[in-house]
């Protein structure tokens, strides 16, 4: 892997984890709840706790970055036909 590629990953990778942060605290807000009602270190600890399962969750792979994955999956076929046997 080279450089360029890890850092198109690790981009790819913060976005989405960044994403998944807002998005677990918008859904740890109450909704017709006020600004104190809210608990905050409650909503930002479960956020946390997304975002990092986020990232690693994409070790896994992320089809934002053109396809490629950085392990290799052993479902993917393999790259040249396999020839029958006769």
């Amino acid at each position: 892997m080279g450089k360029r590629d890890w850092l198109e990953w690790l981009k790819a990778a913060l976005i989405r984890a960044v994403k998944t942060f807002a998005q677990t605290l918008v859904g740890s807000i109450a909704v017709g709840a006020t600004f104190n009602e809210v608990d905050w270190l409650r909503a930002l600890s479960v956020s946390g706790v997304a975002c990092v399962l986020s990232l690693l969750t994409s070790l896994a792979g992320l089809p934002e970055v053109d396809g490629k994955q950085m392990l290799p999956d052993k479902t993917d076929p393999p790259d040249e036909p396999i020839e029958p046997v006769e």
